[in-house]
């Protein structure tokens, strides 16, 4: 997939996250999410910073965090949150025409807005919305990756179907389920209800661990 397609799935996604928490309440925004320790706004904040980092800002916040990746991304969210959600929201909405980003390949920052984008969704009983298209997208980087998150060592051995699309990747006993509930147990999240199949308890020990 060219880069040029890439980004127009990336504007698309966070075209999509900006409608989603504009229509939020206050009592929303401080709602937990899939993140653990981070609220609506600290994830939707985090979101707006990768909509605004680039190689020169993201080296400078790795050395100011004693190069700790986590301790980089937590800092700045937290931080970032303090902005009131209208100003989150806007520049949000201002990242959909702009293709700046960290040393990483224009596929990671998909990953980021999808994922992220459903780590406020599921807990808020918000349905996702992102393109099928972005989804297949996403789980194709993150079935050979092991970071940010260990994706690649989570589904070893087992063999992802998913039911409302022609995708499925892997060998082994099943975990069958929509795009966006494979995606993101992948991501290291709690499975969702809609996974099924008799892989379903091997990945949920390797997620408890």
């Amino acid at each position: 997939m060219s880069d040029a397609n890439t980004w127009a799935m990336i504007h698309a996604e966070r075209a999509r996250v900006a409608d989603m928490l504009d229509g939020l309440s206050s009592e929303q925004w401080a709602m937990d999410t899939l993140c653990k320790g981070w609220n609506v706004r600290t994830v939707a904040a985090h979101m707006m910073n990768a909509g605004e980092q680039s190689t020169t800002k993201f080296f400078r916040g790795l050395l100011a965090s004693g190069l700790r990746f986590n301790v980089m991304m937590d800092r700045q969210a937290h931080s970032s949150a303090r902005l009131a959600p209208k100003e989150i929201v806007e520049r949000i909405r201002a990242s959909t025409t702009t293709t700046n980003k960290p040393p990483a390949a224009a596929m990671a920052m998909l990953g980021e807005v999808v994922v992220h984008g459903n780590d406020i969704r599921r807990p808020l009983g918000i349905d996702d919305d992102s393109s099928t298209e972005a989804k297949v997208a996403c789980l194709e980087m993150f079935k050979g990756s092991n970071f940010p998150v260990p994706a690649k060592r989570t589904i070893a051995g087992l063999h992802l179907h998913a039911t409302d699309a022609d995708w499925s990747y892997g060998s082994g006993p099943d975990v069958n389920g929509p795009l966006v509930a494979l995606l993101m147990a992948m991501a290291s999240r709690p499975l969702a209800a809609t996974l099924s199949g008799d892989g379903v308890a091997t990945l949920r020990g390797r997620l408890e661990k």
